[in-house]
């Protein structure tokens, strides 16, 4: 599919910009959540549940990374923006984030306490959904690197990566389980998911 004729001159101009920014810049803007949660935690200004405003500050900007590396494919072939050599970090970045919303239940909110955490599982069942977007994305990012496409072929890891989809409905399905009731933030990026999911065949 051609790009959209009317976004075809500023996604030229973008691109054009974008060849000078290197990939360690997103790495380096992808820090910046993180910095401001620490800054925040050490300021106590993270209200009166820090924990749990941790943890769903963590979880929230992982799903926006992992929501982000979905859009990549979608923005070239609509819009001609190239956003592909990025997508690797972004795609880690949401990985990392996962990890560190996933450390600070266990640690700070579990205290590693295994039966405790076995129990709660139980007794919330959306943190399945979580603990399974987890275990999706976990061969993603262990063969996100050029020596595991070799070793596999090119085809062989486009359809693992592939998981990437379900992992994020995953995520998307874990944000709004969370609540109590339905909210608009987490049901509003369930949708934008499941419309990038959507148009992905369209475009190809």
């Amino acid at each position: 599919m051609r790009p959209l004729a009317f976004a075809r001159p500023a996604a030229q101009r973008l691109n054009a910009l974008l060849r000078h920014v290197p990939v360690g810049a997103v790495w380096l803007a992808g820090l910046l959540p993180l910095a401001l949660l620490v800054w925040d935690t050490v300021a106590a200004n993270l209200g009166v549940e820090p924990i749990r405003e941790i943890e769903h500050r963590l979880g929230l900007t992982a799903l926006y990374f992992l929501i982000g590396g979905l859009a990549v494919t979608p923005a070239l072939r609509l819009f001609g923006l190239n956003l592909i050599r990025y997508r690797r970090a972004i795609g880690l970045l949401a990985f990392a984030y996962l990890c560190l919303h996933m450390l600070a239940w266990a640690v700070m909110d579990m205290g590693l306490l295994w039966g405790q955490m076995a129990r709660d599982v139980v007794k919330r069942p959306y943190l399945l959904f979580g603990m399974a977007a987890f275990l999706a994305l976990l061969p993603l990012a262990l063969t996100s690197n050029d020596l595991s496409i070799r070793k596999m072929g090119g085809q062989a890891w486009r359809r693992l990566h592939r998981l990437v989809y379900p992992a994020a409905v995953l995520a998307c399905v874990h944000y709004l389980w969370v609540g109590k009731v339905i909210t608009l933030s987490p049901a509003l990026w369930l949708a934008v998911v499941l419309g990038l999911l959507i148009i992905r065949p369209i475009l190809s």
